[in-house]
Order: structure tokens, then sequence, then C-alpha cells
């Protein structure tokens, strides 16, 4: 299928992936956008909401919708997917506030979403191909608005993800659960694509993920009084050694951490 250069007139852009998908995947991005990412939804009166690439199933839409609508119950979510019998599959499943449409990149709807979600999508691309897709979805939002492309595991214990406002890449999350990781850095086999071949000497994200390996490793000690505290003094470590990292002890106790994206950003 054709990528965005070669995109003809009204044709979706991108390519039909395997579409796997499981209840509660994404729920820590979902958290994420509910959580320290809520004010954007907030400051609009219906702010439309994008999940990209749904898959096979529309599970991921439908949990969205519902946990954004804690948030801001006026939220409109569209599932957007370029496979056609995926949406007609989706289709009995729309509600107020809940629609499915075929659509790529360009994001067929009237008006700019506020928050595109586009997770283990640009996975399945080649890395060449992540910029001019990035710059189309940066293309649309609305003033604020963020695109959020992120890779997981197959039942969400593993994740992270770049989140880009219409300038350009913004941070880089890591979101693990407690228990599902030896190493920070084992999250590294589910980088986003712009990132995942970068982890190697020389290139910042594997400074920044060998720097949370040795806080993690320095604060073994801690493991006593839970991986809740053990995962928060490693963060502070990190942040006290100058990584920029944007949130604090509240987001760091979920197993979750973000920091600036020009500290990782490929060489």
């Amino acid at each position: 299928m054709q990528g965005a250069r070669t995109r003809r007139p009204g044709r979706p852009v991108g390519t039909v992936t395997r579409g796997t998908t499981n209840p509660n995947r994404l729920r820590r991005v979902d958290r994420w956008l509910a959580g320290p990412q809520g004010w954007r939804l907030r400051r609009h009166g219906r702010p439309l909401v994008v999940d990209l690439g749904y898959g096979a199933s529309p599970t991921t839409a439908v949990e969205l919708h519902e946990r954004l609508s804690r948030v801001q119950p006026e939220v409109r979510v569209v599932g957007i997917e370029i496979e056609p019998e995926r949406v007609r599959a989706a289709l009995p499943l729309e509600r107020p506030g809940l629609m499915f449409r075929q659509g790529g990149f360009e994001i067929p709807t009237r008006r700019q979403p506020v928050v595109v979600r586009a997770f283990n999508v640009l996975r399945q691309y080649d890395e060449a191909e992540v910029a001019e897709h990035w710059a189309l979805v940066q293309s649309r939002l609305a003033p604020g608005g963020l695109f959020v492309d992120g890779t997981c595991d197959e039942i969400g214990r593993r994740s992270s993800w770049a989140a880009l406002d219409d300038q350009g890449p913004v941070s880089l999350t890591i979101s693990l659960r407690f228990g599902a990781f030896v190493l920070p850095s084992d999250v590294a086999e589910r980088l986003p694509k712009a990132l995942i071949h970068r982890n190697v000497p020389g290139e910042r994200i594997h400074e920044y993920l060998q720097a949370l390996d040795r806080a993690w490793l320095e604060a073994a000690p801690l493991a006593s009084f839970g991986n809740r505290q053990r995962f928060v003094t490693a963060c502070r470590t990190v942040a006290d050694a100058g990584w920029p990292l944007l949130d604090g002890p509240a987001r760091w106790r979920l197993g979750e951490v973000t920091v600036a994206w020009d500290a990782v950003a490929p060489a």
C-alpha cells in the first residue's frame, strides 16, 4: 500500500497492519492522556480524539472513549482504520460520542483532533517512513493538540510513547508494570519506531536507558519497601543527574517517567 509521498487523491495514507490487540492493552497511555494531558480535553467544549489504527478489534477505541469521558464528558472519539472490513465490524458499537471511519494518517475528520493516539501502528513501518507520517498527522492537529505514537507489549505491561505537538516531538514516556521487568531498559524492544533502532552506544536513548538502569540498581536496597519506592528513588537520581524529566513522584509511583524529547532524540 502507498505511503504519503505516493498518495492518490482520496486514498487513505498508510498500510494495512496486523491489527492484533487485547482488552486493556493501552491502559497506561490512556491513564496518561486522562491525567497529565487531561487539560487538553477540558479546554475544548467538544474535543475530538482519534484512535488511529485501532486494529482488528475496536476494543481500544471503546476503552478510550470510556476513560476520557470521565475527564471530559463531551469528548468525541473516532476510531480510524484503513481496512474497510474492520470498520464495518466496529459500526454496531457506535454510540453518542463514539464513531468509526475508514482512513489513515490523513485523519479524514471534519474537525481537527485535540488528540491522536496511534499505538503499535508505525512499529510495523520502515523507520524512514516515520517522519513523513508524523508530519502529516501534526498538520491535522487542533491548536494545542497532541499526537501520541507508541508501542507496547501484547498485554500492556511494557509501554512507551513519543508525544508530538504541531511543532515537533515533545517528550518520550516509558511506563512499566512493576514485576514485569528486571531493568527499565527491558522496554527497549517496545520503543517507538523512531528510537527502537537507536538503542546503541553513541545514541542519547541508549545513554538514557543506561542511566535508568544504573539508578534502578543503585536503589536496590529500597526493594524491601516495595518497587514503587525503588522506582521513585531511581527517577529522582536520574533527574538529579541532569536528565530533563517532565513529571514527578506522582507519575513515577505508577512506573511511568517522561523525559524531554531533545534529551533522547536520534543523534
